[in-house]
């Protein structure tokens, strides 16, 4: 039994050390560019219905936080979808992996918000850039596992949310455009460059 549990355990390892090193295609571009359309979509109404955002912070972050837990499970649904159709007897060891990728950013993002909330609600202003950052940075550590070029939107993130901090920073001053504007661009350039990517591969087979 030991003998077995050991080999069991070593085809696990495998496995797992197989998909690391094997580019995850369950992400598919028209989700990715789906998930633009849907920041521009908050953007549009929060500059429409919402009014000053600042008096009504948590309205303003409740509704992007909506919207990226609906780009979260679109993303997910997608990647389960395609990957077992796509990397079939690893599928599950590539969704765990990208997961382990991205997770970390999100993760950060998700304490940053509470602990600002709670501990500096002055300085909410902060988290759209930041955000942003850490978006770049989850972006630069799935290089790994996507197109090489995705580091290229890794940047543009990284940027956008130095940009945002720089500007609102003499005002303090939230705007529904500093998020909407940043990750529609980025998210429609991520998806071309997954289209691309899996033209590619598409044509070496």
């Amino acid at each position: 039994m030991q003998d077995l549990d050991r080999a069991l355990a070593d085809i696990v390892a495998i496995r797992s050390q197989i998909a690391r090193g094997t580019a995850f295609r369950g992400v598919g571009a028209a989700t990715l560019a789906g998930t633009g359309g849907l920041a521009l979509a908050c953007a549009v109404g929060q500059a429409l219905w919402l009014g000053d955002p600042m008096a009504r912070p948590g309205l303003f972050f409740g509704l992007w936080i909506a919207a990226a837990l609906a780009a979260f499970l679109m993303i997910g649904i997608e990647a389960v979808r395609r990957s077992r159709r796509l990397h079939s007897g690893l599928a599950d060891a590539m969704v765990w992996n990208a997961i382990e990728v991205f997770l970390p950013a999100a993760g950060a993002g998700a304490c940053l918000a509470l602990v600002i909330a709670r501990f500096a609600p002055g300085e909410v202003w902060m988290l759209p850039g930041l955000w942003q950052v850490l978006v770049g940075l989850g972006l630069f550590a799935s290089a790994r596992i996507l197109p090489r070029a995705v580091q290229a939107i890794g940047a543009w993130y990284l940027l956008a949310g130095l940009v945002v901090l720089a500007v609102s920073a003499g005002t303090h001053a939230l705007s529904p455009w500093t998020m909407g504007l940043p990750f529609l661009v980025g998210q429609v350039w991520l998806a071309a460059i997954i289209h691309h990517g899996a033209r590619s591969c598409d044509d070496d087979h």
